[in-house]
């Protein structure tokens, strides 16, 4: 029997506390984090070096929006899910409407349900 391979996360997360337990939460369901950032300098760097099949992205890092990386993972064509303090209607522009976002603080359950959602393969017919 072949061992399943483990799904990669990249975290992007300024808040100390919310990224241990976010990196708590993703081992926990076998999934391995690639690093966790917590400046946007930081994270464009992972995010062009790194092997990773989902990027959690805290909007506002330190007062540093977090879309330039957002828009660099999305063509890499990785799944992105948000994550913010604020409302998300307020934070997102346009472009991102369709993307998943959850406000903190949130319910780790929850986001572990996103993070299998995204990380679903899709049924094709």
């Amino acid at each position: 029997m072949t061992a399943k391979p483990k799904r990669r996360a990249m975290v992007a997360e300024d808040s100390v506390l919310v990224s241990l337990g976010l990196e708590f939460e993703l081992r926990q369901q076998g999934i391995e984090i690639v690093g966790c950032a917590s400046t946007v300098e930081q994270a464009l760097a992972m995010a062009k070096t790194e092997v990773f099949e989902i990027a959690i992205l805290d909007i506002n890092l330190h007062g540093e929006m977090i879309f330039p990386v957002a828009d660099l993972v999305l063509q890499r064509g990785i799944p992105i899910i948000f994550t913010t303090g604020y409302d998300p209607r307020q934070m997102l522009p346009p472009e991102y409407a369709d993307t998943a976002c959850l406000q903190k603080p949130y319910d780790f359950r929850a986001l572990m349900h996103l993070v299998a959602q995204t990380l679903m393969p899709v049924k094709t017919g």
